[in-house]
């Protein structure tokens, strides 16, 4: 009797909670522009040597337009809420000591240099190690032993400090010119840094002494780790000089650091050319791990980045993915995080396996390899994006980021314990704003072209939606990346507007394996175009779509493919080109990423640029008819703002409808995910406006 009376009694809260739920998602209401303000993002995770507290980076949108970050702590088991452990405005890259007692982070003062602080793991005052002079330190961490900490530095032009430009300011001077001497000289993002470069430095905390240990990367982009004793580092590095045109010559060296600063710089022989990216020494320091390719093609292509083990005393290098079709660089992009462009690869801390992060059909999974080789294991499910932190000490607890189309990023920590972890999430910042919001689960479709390709797509259909809708298909950056299963703010704000949304990865895509991807090397605009022409037929074959209002719109390569489809097909209302590439010959020039002739393109844009214009959508726009907002900002070093200045002049010249967007030059290509606030929020408000011009 009690039994049934427990059972029963649990069934009636089961039912309550079904009804209180159902209750809240009538009263939920739609995603407005201003949310993107109220997300709070995270990033950055790092696990407690003992497992039982993760750090993590947090980051808002202040009440002054600006973005706050500090660093945070959670316990791994969520028994308490996450607390705070440094006061902001811009602290980062927080890392443990080995004992898990202290807290390093960088602090980037708005007016002052960036400086290394130290904060007691129970929380306090911070302190202040060492503070640089003006510039940017991009990678940390302490040695293994606790005597150091390491991390690579970019000094700022003097011409360029705070102080220069207040000296000119008070004196009325100009600018100083930027005089070149590198293709290498500027970056999306980053901006133009000149001849300066990243270099490693280690500051040894009981002599108080810091030594710059390498210098020798020609373009500055070294990755590097900590030898498992503290003794040395190993460094992917390329030091040819002519590096960014050889980005096959990448090599790995290993500075062995000797007392009061007497260090020791070698290099690994025998390895096959290729680029290196994050090595990662084993445990036992017999091996050193990296992510990578061999032959003469940079980390961003359409070759599978690989695993790559060596063994120091069998003088002998592993692929221990060649047997699979994995890239350990495929992105997940989305409007509400940085994409993991870089690879992530962790050792087990017993050295039996190492696990990294794969991009596969839409989602980021955490899978491992057996360090000897073997067979893949994914440990985590399909339908969610994930990013991989470090492990405890012990190897059973893994620090992550997790979102999905219906959660923004939270903090989870994985047990180690079945094939699949599970899972527990420490931090809940997004859940309130969650709760409020209508919010839509993609649909997956596979879908198959006009050649027989298999095309995956996934469909966003608003709630309680009645009859034929509007409807917008989005493509994606790139190319070489993916749509998938993430947050996407975006997405969910035009199903909000009563828009049908679809998203696809057509070839050149990555998540599908290499023959995917190197389908459009060298020939956009023909087999992307088939695909997505596909996902354009089951969109006008779809009966809750209104088959004379659907648009397309897209940012970056996706600003492309809209100018392509445009000057292809005149069956779109309207479409949006997003910080596009228009012209590819005058891209090979102006972007910061320059073209290598005869590599991806055949031929070289001052030579023979028939490939180039044969593939740019500028060549085609003589038939375009279809009414066009075109969005890009003029600090874009990425794709040159004259891409869409050209796509502009021959709508205006043609009498085509059009509207032209052009954000200031503080604002760089990856404005909809990083730029200021309120421009973003702008950005959204004018893409409602477009369609709502058109659509409605």
């Amino acid at each position: 009797m009690a039994k049934r009376k427990t059972t029963s009694g649990s069934a009636s809260r089961a039912r309550a909670s079904a009804r209180t739920r159902s209750a809240a998602s009538r009263s939920r209401r739609p995603i407005t522009p201003e949310d993107l303000l109220c997300l709070v993002g995270v990033g950055d995770t790092q696990m407690a040597p003992d497992g039982r507290s993760v750090l993590f980076t947090r980051k808002v949108v202040n009440a002054k337009n600006a973005y706050e970050t500090s660093v945070w702590v959670a316990d791994a088991d969520g028994a308490r809420a996450p607390r705070a452990l440094t006061t902001g405005p811009k602290d980062g890259l927080g890392r443990w000591n080995p004992d898990a007692s202290r807290v390093a982070f960088i602090r980037n003062d708005a007016k002052a240099a960036p400086r290394i602080m130290v904060v007691e793991a129970k929380g306090g005052k911070a302190h202040e190690l060492l503070e640089m002079p003006h510039g940017t330190v991009r990678d940390f961490g302490w040695s293994p032993c606790g005597r150091r900490i390491a991390f690579s530095f970019r000094a700022t032009a003097e011409e360029w400090t705070p102080e220069a430009k207040k000296h000119r300011e008070e004196h009325g001077l100009s600018n100083p010119p930027r005089a070149i001497d590198d293709v290498w000289y500027r970056l999306d993002g980053d901006g133009y840094f000149g001849a300066e470069r990243f270099e490693l430095y280690v500051l040894d905390i009981e002599r108080g002494a810091l030594d710059c240990v390498f210098d020798r990367d020609t373009l500055g982009n070294f990755s590097w780790d900590w030898a498992p004793d503290g003794s040395a580092l190993v460094i992917a590095a390329n030091d040819h000089p002519r590096a960014s045109w050889n980005p096959g010559e990448t090599e790995l060296f290993v500075v062995s650091l000797g007392d009061r600063g007497k260090h020791v710089l070698s290099k690994i022989p025998g390895l096959a050319k290729g680029p290196k990216s994050q090595p990662r020494w084993s445990p036992d320091g017999m091996r050193i791990a990296w992510a990578g390719r061999t032959g003469p093609d940079g980390m961003y292509g359409t070759g599978n980045v690989e695993l790559f083990v060596h063994e120091f005393q069998a003088k002998r290098t592993h692929c221990l993915t060649a047997k699979t079709d994995l890239c350990l660089m495929a992105a997940t992009l989305s409007d509400s995080g940085d994409p993991a462009f870089e690879p992530q690869l962790r050792w087990f801390p017993d050295g039996t396996a190492l696990f990294f992060r794969a991009g596969w059909h839409g989602s980021g999974r955490i899978a491992s390899i057996p360090s000897h080789g073997g067979e893949v294991a994914f440990h985590t499910e399909p339908g969610a994006e994930f990013n991989m932190g470090t492990f405890s000490a012990d190897g059973w607890r893994l620090s992550c980021i997790r979102s999905s189309p219906l959660e923004p990023a939270e903090v989870h920590v994985l047990e180690v314990e079945r094939s699949v972890f599970p899972m527990n999430r420490v931090t809940a910042f997004n859940d309130a704003l969650v709760a409020e919001l209508e919010l839509v689960a993609p649909e997956e479709r596979w879908l198959t072209a006009k050649d027989g390709h298999k095309v995956q797509c996934w469909t966003m259909r608003p709630h309680r939606a009645k009859g034929k809708l509007p409807a917008i298909l989005e493509v994606h950056g790139g190319p070489h990346a993916q749509y998938g299963l993430t947050f996407f703010h975006e997405f969910q704000l035009l199903c909000a507007q009563g828009y049908e949304v679809w998203f696809s990865n057509p070839r050149g895509s990555k998540g599908y394996g290499m023959k995917h991807t190197a389908a459009i090397r060298g020939a956009w605009g023909t087999k992307d175009w088939v695909d997505v022409q596909a996902v354009l037929a089951a969109m006008r074959r779809e009966k809750g779509i209104d088959a004379k209002r659907i648009g397309i719109m897209g940012g970056s390569y996706g600003g492309y493919m809209t100018n392509w489809a445009v000057a292809h097909d005149h069956g779109f209302r309207a479409a949006i080109t997003d910080r596009c590439v228009s012209n590819l010959v005058s891209h090979a020039g102006n972007s910061d990423h320059p073209e290598v002739p005869n590599k991806y393109w055949k031929g070289a844009a001052f030579t023979d640029p028939r490939a180039m214009w044969k593939s740019s959508p500028i060549a085609h726009f003589g038939n375009v008819r279809t009414p066009m907002l075109i969005i890009h900002s003029e600090g874009d070093l990425r794709c040159n703002v004259e891409q869409s200045e050209q796509v502009h002049t021959a709508l205006c010249t043609q009498g085509v409808p059009t509207r032209f967007v052009r954000y200031p030059k503080e604002t760089s290509h990856g404005m909809s995910r990083a730029g200021p606030p309120d421009l973003r929020i702008h950005r959204l408000k004018e893409i409602l406006g477009w369609w709502g011009r058109w659509m409605k």
